[in-house]
């Protein structure tokens, strides 16, 4: 079970990372083959699935996505706690956003969804 300590660490430190555009940081959230499903992976990556696995695949479409957006900054506005996972809501280069990490035993993301209005 994941608690709120864990969570909010984990909270400041991605949006900290994101606004820093540090991809590196970024990165050092997930495990090497972790999954991440996002409409704009469909839209920037072109992927149809809307799902990347693994660091490399998703640095990838990340990298793309700065480049995009050179002026990306998040401002968290909730950090939700379930089992396993957290739920980061946020606003976002598009508005309102909301990302679900489920995680392993040793903290490391396995899996991502993104969701937008």
């Amino acid at each position: 079970m994941i608690d709120q300590a864990f969570a909010d660490h984990f909270a400041a430190d991605w949006i900290e990372s994101w606004n820093r555009h540090d991809l590196a940081r970024v990165l050092s959230h997930y495990t090497d083959d972790f999954e991440m499903s996002s409409p704009m992976i469909i839209k920037v990556a072109g992927e149809p699935s809307g799902t990347l696995k693994g660091k490399k695949a998703v640095g990838t479409y990340w990298a793309k996505a700065l480049q995009l957006n050179p002026h990306l900054h998040f401002e968290l506005v909730a950090t939700l706690v379930g089992v396993d996972s957290i739920t980061l809501y946020y606003k976002g280069v598009r508005g309102p956003s909301a990302e679900v990490f489920h995680f392993n035993e040793d903290g490391q993301v396995t899996r991502a969804y993104a969701h937008y209005l």
